[in-house]
């Protein structure tokens, strides 16, 4: 891979600086049992810091799962606002007809 990448020209290297995708490669085992490690410590630090704070505003987003390579990104949970959190009490209350 080194001798590949001192044959290019320094816009080619620019070029793949930017437009580079190294989570589209391929990822070994141990890659993987890696970034399954780093998820787990992470997880295990927000668990830790939610038992610890009295606040539930105190207590800081989930963790994001390492992206791993062919795998889509989870989608976000959608955030309940104020007009939409009245609108379902208001049809819990049975508001809408």
């Amino acid at each position: 891979m080194t001798a590949l990448r001192n044959q290019l020209s320094d816009e080619e290297l620019a070029e793949q600086a930017e437009n580079g995708q190294p989570e589209r490669g391929r990822w070994s085992q141990l890659e993987q049992l890696t970034a399954s490690v780093l998820d787990a410590v992470r997880r295990l630090e927000y668990v830790t810091i939610c038992a610890n704070t009295e606040k539930k505003t105190d207590r800081p987003d989930p963790p994001e799962p390492t992206s791993r390579p062919g795998a889509k990104a989870p989608k976000p949970k959608p955030k309940l606002t104020e007009s939409s959190a009245e609108r379902l009490f208001q049809i819990i209350n049975g508001g809408a007809a």
